[in-house]
């Protein structure tokens, strides 16, 4: 117990720190420009799920999604940065692969990251930067009468990268645009093997229930894929996610796979300085 709590708080230590960097760049950024590009999505996919906290069983079926995202080009240290912020719902109904089970899953992610321009042509462009990742939700068997929910909350320091594309189609303007985020560090909430919920309010040591995250148990990526292209008077993006959520802590495997595909509603506006009447 001794070596876990010791090494369990230079790992806490090690995440503060770096998050407390990235949120220097939040404090220090300075607004470039007042334009803002927002985009409100919806899409369907299919989800795979799998907790063996709550099943050994894999748990498939459609999910809805709805995405929201703000961008806006900022100045840290006199370098030009963009400013993301991408706030995501996601629920999924599931069923076993004998059809006697059902499961609901349900996701809040919400994504804060900074990407700086490395590679900027005519038409071409890359970016990458720290990315801040807070997710929130449950998962809830309707077979099990114990434990019949399992609790998700994590939080990650990330990198993320961001290409994109300027080309026509038919005569009409087609931005092409592929963002990859890819956990490094984190905290994950996590019961033990056997543990049951109503224990953990028994509990005054949650060190074993809070854990540290790393591609060692925590491989996780998200893909997003977008065009934008007007049609009428509307400008439109259509997408592709590829979300792989998985992990292995306190000897529980879990995961979340879904492919989902996402038509969303694109509106830049500019923000107008406001002086009041002397």
């Amino acid at each position: 117990m001794p070596t876990f709590n010791y090494h369990f708080s230079d790992m806490c230590r090690a995440l503060t720190l770096l998050i407390s960097l990235t949120l220097c760049l939040f404090v220090h950024a300075q607004s470039d420009s007042a334009r803002i590009t927002r985009v409100t999505s919806y899409g369907v996919g299919y989800a795979n799920v799998l907790d063996t906290y709550l099943s050994p069983l894999e748990y498939t079926g459609p999910e809805l999604r709805a995405m929201r995202e703000s961008i806006r080009r900022v100045t840290i240290a006199h370098q030009p940065v963009y400013r993301q912020s991408l706030f995501q719902l996601n629920a999924s109904i599931l069923d076993n692969p004998a059809k006697t089970g059902s499961e609901i899953y349900l996701l809040a992610n919400w994504n804060y990251t900074w990407l700086k321009p490395l590679l900027t042509q005519s038409r071409f462009s890359v970016s990458a930067g720290p990315q801040l990742a807070a997710n929130i939700g449950m998962l809830y068997n309707a077979r099990n009468s114990n434990n019949p929910v399992q609790a998700k909350a994590y939080i990650n320091a990330a990198i993320s990268g961001m290409a994109t594309y300027q080309t026509h189609l038919m005569g009409h303007p087609l931005h092409l645009r592929y963002q990859l985020s890819v956990p490094l560090l984190g905290l994950m909430f996590s019961p033990e093997y056997g543990q049951a919920y109503y224990e953990l309010t028994l509990s005054h040591n949650w060190s074993r229930n809070i854990c540290f995250t790393s591609p060692h148990n925590q491989p996780a990526i998200r893909q997003l894929i977008s065009a934008d292209f007007p049609i009428g008077k509307l400008s439109l993006r259509l997408s592709y996610l590829f979300d792989l959520q998985q992990s292995e802590v306190n000897k529980l495997k879990s995961h979340a796979w879904s492919h989902t595909i996402m038509l969303g509603f694109i509106k830049q506006f500019t923000l107008t300085p406001y002086f009041p009447r002397q």
